[in-house]
């Protein structure tokens, strides 16, 4: 698997002349990690990390000759750590491990085509049977209250609870309560 396989495209981007505080909006409002930071031709000549603003503002906290109205040029890493869009998922976790970056930019004949963040190389690992499991014992906890009644299992679409009911009427309410968890197609009870 390659970077272009899981990589997010179209990338959110800022300028190196945009205000501190524009890049700030954009990392806390798209819960990005990191932007990177393009020319006029979207070639990546920095990037801005929430450390980054954090660092900056700590920095006109404590220092009243730090100009507030900062731009982000004034506050972005460079050089950046690129990948290719060929460049091998494995080798990619392992730059994220070994450098604690959260993203990498991609890019191919020098433009930027896409990033690639920690969650797009853990994404692969979920199948989507896990995922709905998830969301089924959520709804199943929920329900139940603070003790776990029931376990669920998810396999090939199909819920498995697991666990004890009072009566059966509480059973058709958990099996209906199943049944709206996007992804299932059917449930059995076991218990």
């Amino acid at each position: 698997m390659e970077a272009s396989d899981i990589m997010t495209r179209p990338v959110v981007t800022t300028t190196a002349d945009s205000p501190l505080m524009d890049a700030v909006v954009k990392l806390t409002e798209g819960g990005f990690a990191g932007l990177p930071v393009v020319d006029e031709e979207r070639r990546v000549i920095g990037m801005i990390t929430e450390v980054d603003a954090i660092r900056a503002a700590e920095e006109v906290r404590h220092a009243p000759s730090v100009p507030p109205s900062r731009t982000v040029g004034d506050v972005m890493n460079r050089p950046v750590e690129v990948v290719s869009p060929h460049t091998d998922v494995n080798d990619i976790a392992q730059r994220m491990l070994t450098d604690r970056v959260r993203s990498l930019p991609v890019v191919d004949n020098g433009m930027l085509v896409g990033i690639v963040s920690r969650r797009d190389v853990l994404r692969p690992l979920v199948r989507p049977d896990d995922v709905v499991a998830s969301h089924v014992q959520a709804v199943l906890d929920a329900y139940s209250g603070p003790d776990r009644r029931w376990t669920a299992e998810v396999k090939d679409r199909v819920a498995v609870v697991r666990g004890e009911f009072i009566d059966s009427p509480e059973r058709d309410v958990v099996i209906s309560l199943v049944h709206t968890v996007p992804g299932v197609m059917d449930v059995r009870v076991e218990g």
